[in-house]
């Protein structure tokens, strides 16, 4: 008897997902890795955590996949991008690679709409809102890196943002959240 609840194509971008989270999670860890590297301990804190959120979210494909009786397929993950050369390119990069990442998960939940699975569609929203609070995590930082003055930032404005990404939470507020009395 088939116990498989997915179709081949719902299958297939699940997997694919599965592949770009790990993606994700090495390149935290390689940027996290550089920015240690150059002394940015606070940014390599907040990227070593967010690499095992990332890796989390695969472990959520994975585990979806196999709850659904279809085939995990773990494939090779691509190598990171190379180092970034500063810092605003490194927010710049991440910010990139979670605007890709959010594009892949809105076509995921496009073919769920289109072949009528809706319990995966119903998966699917918990990354829905997770990529609205990456993109808006990210947005913040390349806001302060800016205001800190970016390429141009003096010793002193990096290592002020350097202690406050060492504190930062992992995620963004979501705006559902946000009230008159509670802005």
């Amino acid at each position: 008897m088939n116990k498989n609840r997915l179709s081949t194509s719902i299958t297939a971008l699940l997997n694919a997902q599965l592949t770009k989270e790990a993606h994700a999670s090495q390149i935290y860890l390689s940027y996290a890795s550089w920015a240690s590297s150059k002394g940015f301990g606070g940014v390599a804190n907040f990227l070593f955590r967010h690499a095992q959120e990332e890796r989390n979210h695969m472990m959520k494909f994975l585990e979806y996949i196999l709850k659904r009786g279809a085939e995990v397929k773990v494939t090779a993950i691509p190598a990171p991008p190379p180092n970034p050369e500063n810092l605003p390119q490194c927010f710049e990069n991440i910010f990139t690679q979670e605007v890709e990442n959010t594009q892949a998960i809105y076509a995921l939940v496009k073919i769920c709409l289109k072949e009528d699975d809706w319990a995966t569609w119903e998966f699917m929203q918990w990354f829905v809102k997770e990529q609205v609070e990456e993109e808006t995590l990210v947005m913040s930082l390349l806001d302060k890196m800016n205001i800190a003055g970016g390429t141009k930032a003096s010793g002193d404005a990096l290592y002020s943002l350097d202690r406050d990404l060492e504190k930062t939470a992992d995620s963004a507020r979501p705006a559902q959240d946000v009230t008159a009395e509670n802005p």
